[in-house]
């Protein structure tokens, strides 16, 4: 997996007066905060855990 700057992020309002934050390109990898900077700060560690998760998926 890359980096999370290789991919396209897409920051947007929510409903809620929250803000969502997600990569389209990775099935799952979005987030929530209450500014735009929360949001993708939170989508990094998504990121990080999806990434962890696919290390562990390819040494099975």
């Amino acid at each position: 997996m890359k980096f999370l700057t290789d991919y396209t992020i897409v920051v947007r309002p929510d409903d809620n007066g929250t803000f969502v934050a997600y990569v389209p390109a990775i099935k799952g990898c979005h987030a929530l905060g209450e500014t735009p900077e929360e949001a993708q700060s939170e989508l990094q560690n998504v990121f990080e855990m999806i990434a962890e998760e696919e290390v562990k998926n390819e040494k099975r």
